[in-house]
């Protein structure tokens, strides 16, 4: 109704998540799944030459038989990686920096905060800046300060860097195709479509944060590295509260998304419905959890892998398909899994 959002000023805002039912219902598949290596903070997963990269801390690995090769040490954390079509490998880093080839790529003044990267078939590189104002690796500031100054880039073989949309509320993901990109934008926990210009929804109303997507026999993969949860959703609509907390709690303990739950007793939500009896609920509510969405041709949710409030594979950032086997790395779990592909 027209008078709503006067109305809510005085009787409150209800706050609704969507439930992880049908396609999402829980499971413990990634739990269950063979680890195919254990890093610090695997991430960004490629597949280059006949073999799986990975990206750990400013380290780019090759995997291989359960054991990880460094091929690379690069300046800062990498936040992406990329590999075209006749073979090239683009690297991005925490510092703003993106090389080709292991030659570094001049970018735009505005380009600083590089999330994902993607190749179309046709050899164009597409660019997500995740924010204006903070580096990748601060994507929980930009959360809590309810940033929306992302931005999504395309440069044509041979070209330079043009800004295809702004105003994104921190672009994560990037899948392109003949006409265009699908992106998932994160802190409006969706998908959207990127193509001449113009911006629509393609999938809406996630249960988390949506990372990286990846392209799948009749579909796409979707990482989601964090979940939403009613007080998160609580803390971002109290400025005042969030205001304070940013300035007074350190970064890890703020009430936010996070990798990664349970190293400390000084993290917010550790009892009550959550532990019970010194057991960790696998139904309660929690900052991290780990998520895998199996989309289909027109990006409908159609399977899911998941690691529960109480597993151990949370905060995947990237999942890729090859010859039939599912890759993923959950940075928050610390391991590169490997299972059956197609859902």
């Amino acid at each position: 109704m027209i008078f709503d959002p006067i109305l809510d000023l005085f009787r409150g805002k209800a706050i609704t998540i969507p439930p992880l039912d049908g396609a999402l219902g829980p499971n413990t598949a990634l739990d269950e799944a063979a680890v195919l290596a254990t890093l610090p903070v695997p991430d960004n997963l490629v597949w280059h030459e006949g073999r799986l990269l990975c990206s750990s801390g400013a380290d780019v690995l090759s995997i291989a038989g359960g054991t990880a090769e460094k091929l690379a040490e690069l300046s800062a954390e990498v936040t992406a990686l990329a590999v075209s079509s006749d073979g090239r490998l683009a690297v991005a880093t925490d510092d703003g920096h993106l090389s080709e080839g292991g030659v570094p790529v001049p970018l735009p003044g505005s380009i600083a905060c590089i999330t994902a990267l993607a190749y179309g078939a046709d050899g164009v590189l597409w660019l997500a800046n995740g924010s204006a104002r903070h580096p990748a690796s601060g994507w929980v500031a930009d959360l809590m300060e309810k940033g929306a100054s992302g931005s999504v880039w395309r440069r044509p073989p041979g070209g330079a860097f043009a800004r295809e949309a702004d105003g994104l509320a921190w672009p994560c993901g990037l899948l392109p195709d003949a006409s265009g990109v699908t992106v998932s934008e994160s802190w409006r926990h969706r998908l959207i479509r990127v193509e001449g210009g113009r911006v629509s929804t393609v999938l809406s109303h996630l249960p988390g944060y949506p990372a990286r997507l990846s392209s799948a026999p009749g579909g796409a993969w979707l990482a989601i590295f964090a979940p939403r949860n009613r007080l998160i959703e609580f803390v971002l609509q109290d400025s005042h509260y969030r205001r304070d907390m940013m300035a007074e709690v350190p970064r890890e303990f703020w009430i936010a998304p996070a990798l990664s739950s349970g190293q400390s007793f000084l993290e917010p939500m550790q009892c009550g419905g959550i532990r019970m009896m010194g057991i960790h609920k696998a139904w309660s509510p929690s900052r991290s959890y780990g998520l895998v969405v199996r989309l289909d041709g027109a990006f409908a949710p159609v399977a899911s892998l998941h690691s529960r409030a109480n597993g151990r594979r949370h905060g995947v950032t990237s999942a890729i398909e090859v010859g039939g086997r599912l890759y993923v790395a959950a940075k928050g779990g610390g391991a590169v899994l490997t299972l059956a592909g197609g859902g």
